[in-house]
């Protein structure tokens, strides 16, 4: 397959992804949370957004803190 067609076959897949999407909500709690005007109920569904974003990001901070200390290791040691 060419280079272009390949391309243009991933624009229009991913147009075709970005235009038949609609709305999710990720929990019960987060639905509920945002349909009520109430600003307590809201906050709450903020902060289980905001904890599920944490938890998420957790893992990647994590191995990416880990990996660059392991590789600036040893490329201080090569240099010796």
């Amino acid at each position: 397959m060419k280079p272009v067609i390949r391309i243009v076959l991933m624009v229009v897949m991913l147009a075709a992804v970005l235009l038949t999407a609609t709305d999710l909500v990720a929990c019960p709690t987060c639905k509920d949370g945002l349909a009520e005007n109430d600003p307590a109920t809201r906050a709450t569904a903020a902060g289980y957004y905001y904890s599920i974003v944490f938890m998420m990001a957790m893992p990647f901070l994590i191995i990416g803190t880990f990996g660059s200390a392991a590789y600036l290791s040893i490329r201080r040691a090569r240099k010796i």
